[in-house]
This record gives C-alpha cells, sequence and structure tokens, in this order.
C-alpha cells in the first residue's frame, strides 16, 4: 500500500488539468469556495499613506519639481502645485477649477501681498506647520484670510487672544474689525470692557479716533466703579490733544452718564471742565434737574440715566425655604456674568425675617430659628465678611417687613408688623443709627404679617399680607414727619406673601396668594404699579409662574424677581422687568430653590469684586 500512493498522488498531478481543482489539495481547503458570493472582498489599508504622499509631494515641491505654478509675490517667486494649494485654501480652489484665466496661467501675481508671509503660507499647505510670533502674526492673519486659509487664520486669531493685554487689546480689537474675525473682535471687546480702568492708562486709548472713542463709551459693560471713572477718562483722551479735541466733546459727554454723579462732582468737576462749552450745559443741567426733582425722574428716564452693569452691584440672596427646613446660606448674582456663586453663611439659622442694607451693612432683624420667633438683629459687614449682634427689637417678629427710610448714612431702618408667634401685629419700630436703639412709633390701623415693606419719596407704605381672618388689599402709608400711617388706594387683588419694590417713583406688587399660604392653588403671577402721585393700581405683565414669598429688589434700574414656592415646589427662577417694553426675561436660575429669601442690592467693593 505504501507503494501505490505516491503513483496516485502523480497521477493526480498529471490530471489537474482534466479533474477537479479540488483534488491535490488538503481536504480542509478543498471545502473552501472561493466565490465571492461566499467570501467578501478584503480592503488593505495603509494608515501611513496620506502622510508618506505628502511627505513626496513636499519633497517635489522642496526640488521644485512637477510644479505648474509659481505665485509671485513682492519680488519673490515660488513654485507650488496647483492640486496642493486649491486642497488647502478656498481662494485657490476658486481661481484653479473656475473659468477665471488664471486656471490656465502658470504664473501668478499677488499684489498687496506679503512675500514672506506667503512662503510661509505655501509651506504650510505642503506640512500642515506654521511658526506664529508677535513679529509676524498680524501679516500672517491678513494673508491667511485673504487666501481663505481657515485653520491658519483662527490659530492666528487664538495666538493673539492669548496676547490680550491693557496697552494692546483696543489695537487688536481694531484690527480683528477690518479682518472680519468677529471672534477675536469680541473677545478683545469684552476683554477692554474688562480692564478698562487699566485700558485708558495707555497709549491706545490716548490716541484713539473720536468715533472709536464714542463706541466704547456707549458700552453698558464697562467694568468701571462709579460713573466719574468714565467721565475723567474722557477729559484726559480730550485734554492729550486739547486744540484738536475740544470740539468733540460736547458729542461724547452725551455719552457720559451725568445724572448718576453726586451733585457735588457735577458742581466741582463736570462744571469745571465743561461749564464753558455752550453745547454741554444743557447736559449739565439736566444731571441738576435729576438731582433736584427726584419726583420727576420719571419724566428724565434717558439712556443716561441707566447705570452701567457694573456700577449697579450684586444682588444678595439670603436663607429662606429650600425644602430641609430652612436654608442659612447666601448666593451672590453678578450681572455681569449673569450667574450666582456661594457667598457667606448666615450666623444663625433665621425664616421669615427681614433684611436691610445700610452704607456696606446688611441688617438681618427678626424671624423665627424654626421653634419661637426671634426678636434678634443682626449685622453683616460687606467689607470685612464678618458678623455682629445689634440691640434687639422690643417685640418679637417673624413675617415682617423691613426698610431703609433715606439714603444718609444713619437713615433709620423700621421693622413693620409680622407676627410674635401668638397675635398678628401692627406696630411698628424704628432703629436709630446714631443711638443704636429701637424705638417704637406709630402703629398701622391694621395688623398684618407677610407684608411688602418699601420707602418711597421719603414715605414708608406697607402693602397687603394678611391678618389671620384674610389675605388683604389695603396699603398703609407712614409720614415719619408727622409720625402718622394714613389709608392709600387699595390694590386689585389681595395678596399674603407679596413682594414689594420701589423703582422709577411707583411701587411694583409681585406674586404672593389670595387664599391661606397652606391651601393648593392661589398663587398669584399677576404684578401691579402703584403710582402715588393719582394714588391708583395699575396691572403689569405677568411673572413667568405664579408664586408666592418672592424676594424681589431694585438692580440697577430694573426690578429683579427671585424665586418663590408654587404650592408645590420652592423655585429657582430669577426673572427681571424691563420697563420700558413691559415685560418679564429670565436671568440665570438661583443654584437651589428657595422661598423667603431677602434680596437685597448690595454695592460692588473692591472686596467683592
Amino acid at each position: 500500500m505504501s507503494n501505490c500512493e505516491p503513483q496516485k498522488t502523480e497521477t493526480s498531478k498529471d490530471n489537474v488539468s482534466t479533474n477537479s481543482i479540488d483534488e491535490g489539495l488538503p481536504r480542509e481547503l478543498s471545502q473552501l469556495s472561493l466565490s465571492s458570493a461566499s467570501n467578501p472582498d478584503e480592503f488593505h489599508c495603509n494608515k501611513a499613506h496620506s502622510e508618506t504622499t505628502m511627505k513626496n509631494i513636499y519633497g517635489y515641491y522642496q526640488s521644485q519639481k512637477l510644479c505648474d505654478v509659481a505665485l509671485i509675490a513682492g519680488g519673490c517667486r515660488i513654485p507650488a502645485h496647483k492640486v496642493v494649494l486649491a486642497s488647502c485654501s478656498e481662494y485657490f480652489a476658486a481661481m484653479f477649477t473656475g473659468s477665471l484665466r488664471e486656471a490656465q496661467s502658470s504664473e501668478i501675481t499677488l499684489e498687496r501681498v506679503d512675500s514672506q508671509a506667503l512662503r510661509s503660507l505655501v509651506h504650510y499647505c505642503y506640512t500642515g506647520i506654521i511658526e506664529l510670533s508677535e513679529e509676524t502674526v498680524e501679516i500672517l492673519l491678513s494673508t491667511a484670510s485673504l487666501l481663505q486659509l481657515h485653520s491658519v487664520t483662527k490659530a492666528c486669531c487664538d495666538f493673539l487672544e492669548k496676547q490680550l493685554d491693557p496697552c494692546n487689546c483696543l489695537g487688536i480689537a481694531f484690527f480683528a474689525e477690518q479682518q472680519s474675525c468677529m471672534g477675536l473682535h469680541k473677545s478683545a471687546l469684552e476683554y477692554t470692557y474688562q480692564h478698562f480702568m487699566q485700558v485708558v492708562k495707555h497709549q491706545e486709548f490716548l490716541t484713539l479716533q473720536a468715533e472709536q472713542l464714542s463706541n466704547l463709551l456707549k458700552s453698558d459693560d464697562l467694568n468701571v466703579v462709579t460713573e466719574e471713572n468714565v467721565f475723567e477718562s474722557l477729559m484726559a483722551w480730550v485734554q492729550h490733544d486739547n486744540a484738536n479735541r475740544q470740539s468733540h466733546l460736547p458729542n461724547l459727554l452725551k455719552l457720559i452718564k451725568l445724572p448718576l454723579l453726586s451733585s457735588e462732582y457735577l458742581i466741582d468737576k463736570v462744571e469745571q471742565a465743561c461749564g464753558d462749552v455752550p453745547e454741554c450745559q444743557p447736559l449739565i443741567m439736566e444731571a441738576v434737574k435729576w438731582h433736584l426733582l427726584p419726583e420727576r425722574r420719571s419724566m428724565l428716564f434717558s439712556h443716561r440715566t441707566r447705570p452701567r452693569t457694573s456700577t449697579i452691584g450684586r444682588l444678595l440672596a439670603i436663607g429662606g425655604m429650600d425644602g430641609y427646613k430652612g436654608a442659612s446660606n447666601m448666593e451672590m448674582y453678578d450681572p455681569r456674568t449673569n450667574s450666582w456663586t456661594p457667598f457667606m453663611r448666615m450666623g444663625a439659622r433665621r425664616l421669615q425675617f427681614g433684611v436691610a442694607v445700610m452704607q456696606n451693612k446688611l441688617i438681618v432683624v427678626g424671624g423665627r430659628d424654626g421653634l419661637k420667633t426671634l426678636n434678634t438683629v443682626e449685622c453683616f459687614d460687606l467689607t470685612s465678611l464678618s458678623w455682629s449682634t445689634l440691640a434687639p427689637m422690643n417685640t418679637h417678629r417673624h413675617g415682617l417687613g423691613v426698610a431703609v427710610l433715606g439714603d444718609g448714612p444713619n437713615s433709620p431702618v423700621y421693622a413693620v408688623g409680622g407676627h410674635d408667634g401668638w397675635i398678628y401685629l401692627n406696630s411698628v419700630e424704628r432703629w436709630d443709627a446714631c443711638s443704636r436703639t429701637w424705638t417704637m412709633v406709630s402703629p398701622m390701623a391694621g395688623a398684618r404679617s407677610t407684608c411688602g415693606v418699601a420707602a418711597l419719596r421719603g414715605r414708608l407704605y406697607a402693602v397687603g399680607g394678611r391678618d389671620g381672618g384674610a389675605c388683604l388689599r389695603s396699603v398703609e402709608c407712614y409720614d415719619p414727619a408727622t409720625n402718622h400711617w394714613t389709608n392709600c388706594a387699595p390694590m386689585t387683588r389681595r395678596r399674603g406673601g407679596v413682594s414689594v419694590c420701589a423703582a422709577g417713583g411707583y411701587l411694583y406688587a409681585l406674586g404672593g396668594h389670595e387664599a391661606p399660604a397652606n391651601t393648593a392653588g392661589g398663587r398669584l403671577a399677576c404684578v401691579e404699579r402703584y403710582d402715588p402721585a393719582a394714588d391708583s393700581w395699575l396691572l403689569l405683565a405677568r411673572l413667568s409662574y405664579g408664586r408666592d414669598a418672592i424676594g424681589s429688589c431694585l438692580l440697577g434700574d430694573r426690578i429683579v424677581a427671585v424665586g418663590g414656592y408654587d404650592g408645590v415646589q420652592y423655585l429657582c427662577v430669577v426673572e427681571v422687568y424691563d420697563a420700558e417694553a413691559n415685560s418679564w426675561r429670565k436671568l440665570a436660575p438661583l443654584s437651589t430653590g428657595r422661598a423667603g429669601a431677602a434680596v437685597v442690592a448690595v454695592p460692588p467693593p473692591r472686596a467683592l469684586l
């Protein structure tokens, strides 16, 4: 048998052409089908192919072989391959693939193009590498923009953005605008606004054209401490070339918010610097009227009476109910960034307390700690970030309203109404900053808790609330000169847990509930405004959600409504009111929902910036 097997094998080999191809193959291979129907095609992928190919093409570029075009700029001749240039640049793609005569030309002359920048960009088309430096980035950016090399344009913009400094940000902004690099332009302007106090000290600012300075001063985003800083920057610019710039002063002074300067500064600085220019006198008079006739400010509103964002301060949302038996933390809102950040914690847990701001100090009054009603008073110094204790009130109160009457350093603080744990209160007491004591003043005609309290035109208003029997529509006004309360026109709706804010010579009543607070439904979204001159209320645009226990205050010239309770949950929502459009717009929400938070505007001292 062993002698026969080799012969069979040889026979098989000899008969390959006539027998099945499977004969002579190992059995396991003979069973395989080579048809494409059952065996998919294979694809070979060389991952280094593109890189190797480009290296070879770059070698041809270096040795100037197979080049089919020469770019000529500034007397410099740069041979290249059209297909490479067209693949990287939309400019060259349109030139070489369209019907332009350059498509057939072997030499292309580029006018007003820097030869070294062009050489660097052509090199980039082959290698994807380009060197950026402070000396070359601007010419590379302008050339890349012309040739529509978008990746290089972006790289140059990113490089310039990293180089932004108070001494160069204006120049970069104007250059970016010329090149239509609007992202870089926006970043440079934002940097200029943020660092305005440093920018005005540099030569770039002093050499601005009048129109450029005008566009800068128009912005409400200039980061300044007071409007005085803006006026002084304008005068520094004028005095840098007084002979040629004095004529621009009237138009540029229109962009300074003169009514927001102090009356002393108006007389001592503005009048002295600009009073001799006839066209400036009406602007100064407008500012004087703003100070002398506060009751007519509603008729004097303009862009000059709207404060710049950095000067309006910050919002503090303090305490309130948060779903965890009461919050003791504070959140601070920055209008320049439209964001809330954690701030400090209260000295002790309080609910349904009142808050006032006096001379960079936060006065926290009364409330309850979850077990008992408090008469204690704490003071938080916004400069030193420290707590201290003040003399307690004569009466324990929660659900009280608190307001400061006047703008002076020793203006009195009033604590109005509330509940002492047993009964609803109509009593009112006043804190004297000089004697540091509380004294009782004339009581209201009726008891009320969870009312809204605000100061307007030297008088104190107590609005709505609850008296134990029902929610109230009634409004009372206190005159400190006579120590007497008088009734005003009632609101259109009953409102317990109402929030009240004074703005532009009016009182605004926001939200609240008509039924007892522990019943479902009955939360109000409607807002109404009281005109003390006409003694009447007017319904305005509604809030986004019906809710009570809203925290509200005036930030700049606009009312901000913070949080609240809709009967189901504590809300994070924050809205701002635009009086001109009669509409509410949402701002960044609180980090946690809270209702009954005390919300106050605090000045922007350097310690808080």
